[in-house]
């Protein structure tokens, strides 16, 4: 079985995803799924959008066209996880931080996010082209006994730091903790899956190694009709969509004349 590439002596993985947007229904369960994994906060009144707190949004997006040619998709939009093209195109955001707050993993082609190193420049959040990075306002607030049901296996951030999508690296460590408890040094694709994967009613969320042949990721991005966000900024993100409509596709790279129009929050 081949699960990752070699890169010197150590084994090298390339985690990511697959989006189906003709299949996404715009429910939000990825986005309720990433909170409750992730501890996530809310509060009462979510409408001030700048100053929510979510690691995965649903975006809708449509064709602009009167009845009864209008055609509208959703877009899930996590981390997107860019590798950048060379040593001189870093990842925006690990490339401007000052503190050294996050990194790139060359193991395993995840954008970490270290809260204690975070000092709340939010010269990420300024890099970012995706605008996945959000900066928390306020301490973390739960209902009576909520508290009791957190995630054990992810910490809440403090106030005045930066959070994005981790890829819900801490199920990673799980799984490697189960293997080599067992005497495994290798991963079952099914073994290692984010929340926003498994909680997706339609199915639209594939997870894997996207260099590994074996995973559905791999044959997925090679789809005629896969594509990424912003691909000409040559950030190289991990994150990949699928459409059969010309339009959406076309949509991926928004700020691009007209076809920035129609983009809302679901």
């Amino acid at each position: 079985m081949k699960e990752a590439h070699h890169k010197g002596d150590k084994k090298t993985y390339k985690y990511g995803m697959v989006i189906d947007l003709d299949k996404c229904t715009g429910c939000g369960a990825c986005m309720v799924a990433c909170m409750a994994e992730n501890n996530i906060p809310f509060r009462k009144d979510e409408t001030d959008k700048l100053r929510s707190n979510f690691w995965m949004r649903v975006y809708k997006i449509s064709n602009g066209l009167p009845f009864p040619d209008t055609d509208i998709s959703y877009i899930p939009r996590p981390c997107q996880h860019c590798e950048g093209r060379d040593h001189h195109h870093a990842t925006p955001c690990v490339s401007v931080c000052p503190a050294t707050a996050t990194d790139y993993s060359h193991e395993t082609g995840i954008v970490s996010q270290i809260y204690t190193r975070c000092f709340g420049c939010r010269y990420c959040m300024a890099a970012c082209p995706y605008h996945v990075r959000v900066f928390n306002w306020w301490d973390a607030k739960w209902p009576k006994g909520m508290e009791k049901y957190l995630n054990p296996d992810v910490s809440p951030r403090m106030r005045g730091v930066v959070e994005k999508c981790s890829f819900c690296f801490h199920r990673l460590q799980r799984a490697r903790n189960k293997a080599y408890a067992e005497g495994r040094r290798e991963l079952h694709e099914d073994e290692y899956q984010t929340a926003c994967t498994q909680a997706c009613p339609a199915g639209a969320i594939t997870f894997g190694d996207l260099n590994n042949p074996e995973h559905k990721v791999y044959k997925l991005k090679n789809s005629p009709y896969a594509f990424r966000l912003l691909e000409k900024l040559g950030t190289n993100p991990k994150v990949y969509y699928i459409s059969t409509r010309a339009w959406v596709r076309k949509a991926a790279d928004v700020y691009v004349g007209k076809e920035g129009k129609g983009v809302t929050h679901a």
